[in-house]
């Protein structure tokens, strides 16, 4: 059985539309079974803003009301998962958009008010890859935005970088797996200020001396908490970088180590 790649698009690369392009023509080149999750935030922060809706982040990380769930379900679910479909069809990949309600693929309970209430935010509890399976099997690219829900009505907002993962774990359990968390960097920097200065494999100590040092900061903290919560729990290959990284095995990135 062919490794299944999870890929994970996000950051600037969601907001530039040729950029956003140049990605889909290459994953709809690649020959493994595939399933791709994406993010949406600046478009979703554009859009309240322009709804006067204001955007409260923690630590980076989005608070969601219920305004901004609403707004965030329209771009994710909507905007930008329905270009990303259907720019894939026109590079003949067959491809199919999710929320975690669809199919009730993946299940998430609201996070704790606790220390910090971040809102209408969902942590992953249970992935069901029956469904996600039988569009593999046909060829078919499931493509997952970042909305979740708690099987009881309430969709929830969920961290992209986290719905890739624990789908790379859920899957990891029956095949061979692969994450590649691809944004506008090269990979993880040690130095935020040099742009080359990347890391070709990171272990856990080191990054806990980059968190030290404030040299991995806001977004990039869940990334990298989520990449090896994977390579730790049965993936067999975690990469973050730039999307080249998938077509071009030479380009730099960064190694997630166990």
């Amino acid at each position: 059985m062919n490794t299944l790649k999870i890929i994970k698009i996000g950051g600037q690369v969601i907001d530039d539309k040729n950029a956003l392009k140049s990605f889909l023509e290459d994953f709809s080149k690649l020959k493994e079974p595939k399933i791709l999750v994406h993010g949406g935030g600046h478009q979703a922060s554009k859009f309240s803003q322009r709804l006067g809706i204001s955007v409260e982040k923690i630590d980076g990380r989005r608070v969601t009301n219920a305004e901004t769930l609403d707004v965030i379900l329209m771009i994710y679910a909507g905007l930008v998962n329905k270009k990303i479909v259907a720019q894939l069809q026109a590079y003949n990949a067959n491809a199919f958009g999710f929320t975690g309600a669809d199919g009730n693929t993946i299940i998430s309970i609201k996070r704790k008010p606790t220390p910090i209430d971040f809102g209408y935010v969902g942590d992953v509890i249970q992935v069901n890859t029956s469904i996600i399976n039988l569009l593999l099997k046909d060829d078919i690219i499931p493509v997952f935005c970042a909305i979740t829900h708690d099987e009881k009505g309430q969709l929830l907002n969920t961290n992209a970088d986290t719905l890739a993962a624990e789908l790379a774990i859920a899957f990891s359990k029956t095949r061979k797996t692969e994450l590649n968390i691809c944004f506008e960097k090269n990979g993880v920097l040690s130095n935020i200020n040099n742009e080359n200065s990347i890391i070709e494999n990171l272990d856990y100590s080191t990054y806990q001396d980059l968190l030290q040092n404030k040299k991995v900061v806001e977004g990039m903290i869940p990334k990298l908490d989520n990449c090896f919560r994977a390579i730790n729990h049965g993936v067999c290959d975690v990469k973050i970088g730039n999307p080249n990284m998938i077509k071009d095995t030479s380009y730099p990135y960064t190694k997630i180590l166990k």
